[in-house]
């Protein structure tokens, strides 16, 4: 009996280069973001996050971790000449210095603040149609899977090049079947670390937790070494999100064209 390596090594080159193997991790053939994570984006295909289709965070504190795990990228993302970041009802209003803090130009920012589920779906629906050229992060709590297959034939739609697209759901959902297929677990661990877990990914599964380090905006600079006193006075930083006395830009809020 010929085994599969045996018949694969017997390909041409030029088939062989197409074929994927389900013990490889699998590859992309449209661009990718880097994630700001040697270890993250050593695990995602294409070595980032992907510029086509949907990619499904599940956070257990939402509206916190998010931020902490995608700064990076998006830091990168602005610093180049990329559309704008649009943000669909995130749960906490936008906090101007905390995204600077980011390296988020506000100017670059807009916020959709859709209430119901419906609402969201279809504001997210509409920008996929539109063929964004910035990040899209939506904060879909409530999503059905019919939903998000549809989203996800709109963001994958073939010859459409747009920037990543996140969509936020609680940690529970982990349980539920998804046709998103990037799915990716974020959870605080031991100090400022934060626990990755690759879920779904195309190719071969990941089976171990990512830990990286992702401090807050901020803290740089102020953080003890690990020699130092185990107290520390840290100064006030700005937080991403605010809370009862928040900073409205008018640049920040933008309505949604019918």
């Amino acid at each position: 009996m010929t085994s599969s390596a045996t018949v694969f090594n017997a390909l041409p080159r030029s088939v062989a280069a197409a074929v994927w193997r389900a013990d490889q991790l699998g590859t992309v053939a449209h661009a990718t973001l880097p994630s700001g994570f040697d270890a993250l984006d050593a695990a995602l295909p294409g070595g980032g996050w992907p510029c086509r289709g949907l990619t499904e965070l599940l956070c257990s504190q939402a509206g916190v971790l998010e931020w902490r795990l995608l700064g990076p990228a998006l830091r990168a993302q602005q610093a180049g000449p990329q559309g704008p970041l649009v943000l669909v009802a995130p749960p906490w209003v936008p906090h101007v210095p905390g995204l600077r803090s980011l390296g988020i130009d506000e100017r670059r920012l807009v916020w959709i603040d859709a209430r119901s589920s419906a609402e969201r779906v279809w504001v997210v629906e509409q920008l996929l149609r539109a063929h964004p050229v910035g990040s899209v992060l939506a904060w879909l709590p409530d999503v059905r899977a019919v939903q998000l297959r549809k989203l996800q034939v709109l963001a994958g739609q073939a010859g459409v090049e747009h920037g990543p697209v996140f969509v936020f759901r609680d940690g529970p959902a982990a349980l539920d079947a998804s046709p998103v297929p990037l799915r990716v677990r974020v959870r605080p661990g031991p100090g400022l670390m934060l626990q990755v877990e690759l879920l779904k990914r195309p190719g071969a599964p990941l089976d171990r937790v990512l830990t990286l380090m992702a401090e807050p905006p901020g803290l740089a600079g102020w953080l003890p070494s690990p020699r130092s006193a185990s107290s520390v006075i840290l100064p006030e930083t700005a937080d991403v999100v605010g809370r009862s006395a928040v900073i409205r830009s008018r640049t920040v809020q933008r309505p949604v064209a019918h």
